[in-house]
Order: structure tokens, then C-alpha cells, then sequence
């Protein structure tokens, strides 16, 4: 790391707190992407992928105008990707080295709110699933609405049929979640 330019350091070091999400690192009029979120973003929106000198070698990057954010955030929503945006935050004037930079906001497919971004025919559930044995508690919000339950669920068939019938743009299980392959049946039963 220490061949790294200030920049890139500071922007690995944003990057690593939100290892879950595709940052969008604002660099003047541009929301810049690096590494694997640039290579995952060019195919995705569809844009070129180039690359920046990050000190000894190149790193994949590609971009978007930070005025065209709202043709851009919808497409990976809709893949199912978060999205975190970060800010400059300091002082262009007051800064030695690069200026300071924050997460100022994470946009999820279950957490957004603003009704450009979502269908007015159909609900934006996120749905969080615990289970016990053979029961499940399932509850499942729609932010936008503001429309929120919660059931206790008896058997894997039950739940998948009832996990399918929401349709939901995102799911929230705990880390101790460990049935991989009851998740991939409520996977294949949204697709």
C-alpha cells in the first residue's frame, strides 16, 4: 500500500468499510469506480472501462457525471447491488494531500425511497429471514409505503412459497444463516 498514490490510499481505505457495496468516490464532476466495482459497473451500465496509474500499477476504473447519478443507480438496483456514495466532505482550500472524503449515504434495492426509483405497480419488500430448527420468522417492510409484518413460519416449503409470493428486491438473513441451499431455492423461486 505504501506504493499507493494519496488518492488511492484514501480511497482503498473508504472501500474497505464498505466492502458490500460499489462505491461511487466522487472526484470532481465524477462518481469514479476502481477495481472490481469498475469492472463490475462497465458491464452492468454498460460503460468503458479504463484505467488510473494508482502508483506502481494501473488500476481498472470507469465513471459516471455525478449529474447523471439518477440514469445510473436504477440499473444496479435493479441487479441487486448497494450502492454507497461518497462525498467530499473537506475543504478543497484547507486540504494538504487529498481532499476529505465520507460515505454520506448507502442506497440498497429494499432501502430506497424516492418514487423515481420504483415501480408504482408493485411493492419494494426487503425481507429479513431467521430460522430455528424447522421454523422460520420471516418479516418483510416495504419503505416506501411504510407497510410491515412478521410470521412465524413452520417448514422449508412453507417459507419458500411464501418467500416467492413477496417478490422481494432484497433479502436479510444473519450471519449464522447456514442453510445454503434453502436460500437457493427461495433464489430460484424469484427468478
Amino acid at each position: 500500500m505504501s506504493d499507493l498514490t494519496p488518492m488511492m490510499k484514501q480511497y482503498l481505505s473508504i472501500k474497505a468499510e464498505n466492502m458490500d457495496s460499489i462505491l461511487f468516490y466522487r472526484l470532481g464532476d465524477f462518481y469514479e469506480m476502481f477495481y472490481d466495482d469498475a469492472i463490475l459497473a462497465s458491464k452492468v451500465l454498460g460503460i468503458v472501462l479504463t484505467a488510473r496509474q494508482t502508483g506502481v500499477e494501473k488500476a481498472p476504473m470507469c465513471g459516471i457525471p455525478y449529474h447523471a447519478f439518477d440514469t445510473y443507480l436504477p440499473k444496479l438496483l435493479q441487479h441487486g447491488y448497494k450502492v454507497a456514495i461518497c462525498e467530499q466532505v473537506g475543504d478543497p482550500k484547507l486540504s494538504k494531500g487529498p481532499v476529505e472524503r465520507k460515505v454520506v449515504r448507502i442506497i440498497s434495492p429494499g432501502t430506497i425511497l424516492d418514487e423515481k426509483y420504483l415501480s408504482a405497480d408493485q411493492n419494494n419488500y426487503i425481507v429479513s429471514i431467521y430460522s430455528k430448527h424447522d421454523s422460520y420468522g420471516l418479516a418483510y417492510c416495504d419503505l416506501s409505503t411504510g407497510d410491515f409484518k412478521a410470521s412465524l413460519i413452520k417448514g422449508e416449503d412453507s417459507l419458500i412459497d411464501e418467500v416467492a409470493k413477496l417478490n422481494p428486491v432484497e433479502c436479510i438473513v444473519p450471519d449464522s444463516f447456514e442453510q445454503e441451499m434453502l436460500f437457493k431455492k427461495i433464489n430460484q423461486n424469484l427468478i
